[in-house]
C-alpha cells in the first residue's frame, strides 16, 4: 500500500509518517522503482503502536524506546513498566500543575468585578503588580 493508504489504516497521518522516518523512529519502507514509498501490514501494526503510544502521551523519545522493547522478545516485562511508571509520575506531576493553574485562575477571576473598570487583578497578576492587603 502506499503512503496514504498506511496512513488510513494507521490513523497516523502521512506527514507523520514521513517524519518517524526521518527521525529514525520508523524504518525506510520499502520503494519501487518510481521511488514511492511501500508499506505492508507489518509497518501498518508498527504505526498503530506509535500512534497509541503517543495518544497515551509518551514523548518520541519514550516511544522510540517502548517501540524497541516491543520489538525486543527477550525483554523483560519489567523494562516496559519503569518507562510507564515513570511516564504516570510525570502526568501526576503536570495534572498537579494544571490544577494549581486552574486554582489561581479562579481565585483571579473570582477577584475581577468584569465591569466597565479598566483595573483588573488578572492582568495585574500577570505583570507582577502586588495586590493590596487588606486592612492597610
Amino acid at each position: 500500500m502506499n503512503i496514504g493508504e498506511a496512513a488510513n489504516a494507521s490513523g497516523v497521518s502521512a506527514k507523520m509518517i514521513r517524519y518517524y522516518e526521518s527521525i529514525g523512529l520508523i524504518r525506510p519502507p520499502h520503494r519501487t522503482d518510481s521511488n514511492y514509498r511501500v508499506y505492508g501490514s507489518d509497518e501498518v501494526h508498527v504505526l498503530r503502536f506509535i500512534k497509541r503510544s503517543r495518544t497515551l502521551g509518551f514523548s518520541v523519545e519514550e516511544t522510540a524506546t517502548l517501540l524497541s522493547l516491543w520489538q525486543d522478545k527477550s525483554r523483560a516485562s519489567g523494562e516496559v513498566k519503569e518507562v510507564a511508571v515513570s511516564h504516570i509520575m510525570a502526568l501526576e506531576t503536570k495534572i498537579d500543575e494544571l490544577q494549581a493553574m486552574v486554582k489561581t485562575l479562579k481565585h483571579l477571576a473570582h477577584c475581577c468585578t468584569g465591569n466597565d473598570r479598566p483595573d483588573c487583578p488578572i492582568l495585574d497578576d500577570l505583570a507582577g503588580v502586588p495586590t493590596p492587603s487588606k486592612g492597610h
